[in-house]
């Protein structure tokens, strides 16, 4: 399988980028910004890194040549994500994995809900996601839409929480290994189960007024 991650920069990119590496035989498109900066290939054989932005219709259409799947790092501004989905249309790439944010349904429940809406409810970010989810589920991809509560990092939590579109949202925090561990177990099953999906994503025993590190 031939994978594109844009953002590879990203925190979540780069995790995912190692995993890929070092437990399956994939070959990897890194599409960032400044990318011969930013990042480093560790096996030329497998990876390849290709500069540009979102918003940049060509360059996007030349990293998805032969791709089978595209993960996107960030749904925070809706016009890349129209650029995005517009290009895979035209390359002929249906299937996607896409990380968006919690509360874009209006599906966090209590205290923390409410936390969240002060935190993030009303920002222009919020609304750009908001708008993101939307046409990708509109978009006839084969999709799986990641709402991800907040993030942090500890080595070897892998655990995690998944709720259904249409169910109140679970989980306060989630590190970002058991995000890249989700993704993985997403891109590795053969049964298409996670996708046509929109899944919150937290972690085990963390429904809180807010999270831990707040």
């Amino acid at each position: 399988m031939k994978i594109l991650i844009l953002g590879a920069a990203g925190q979540i990119s780069r995790m995912l980028t190692n995993e890929l590496l070092n437990k399956t035989d994939h070959s990897i498109v890194l599409y960032a910004r400044n990318g011969h900066k930013r990042l480093t290939i560790i096996d030329g054989s497998r990876e390849i890194i290709v500069e540009g932005n979102f918003k940049d219709k060509d360059k996007l259409l030349d990293a998805m040549k032969d791709v089978d799947l595209v993960y996107i790092n960030d749904m925070g501004d809706d016009e890349s994500t129209k650029t995005i989905i517009n290009a895979m249309h035209d390359a002929g790439v249906r299937k996607v994995i896409a990380a968006s944010v919690l509360g874009i349904y209006d599906e966090v429940p209590g205290a923390f809900g409410e936390w969240n809406k002060r935190m993030i409810g009303g920002s222009p970010r919020m609304l750009s996601q908001i708008e993101s989810a939307r046409m990708l589920e509109n978009s006839n991809l084969n999709y799986a839409l990641l709402r991800l509560t907040w993030l942090y990092n500890q080595a070897g939590n892998t655990k995690y929480l998944i709720t259904q579109k249409g169910e109140p949202f679970k989980g306060a925090q989630v590190t970002r290994q058991a995000v890249t561990q989700l993704i993985m177990d997403i891109i590795e099953d053969k049964s298409e189960k996670y996708f046509q999906t929109s899944l919150g994503v937290g972690e085990p025993g963390t429904d809180w007024a807010k999270p831990s590190f707040y």
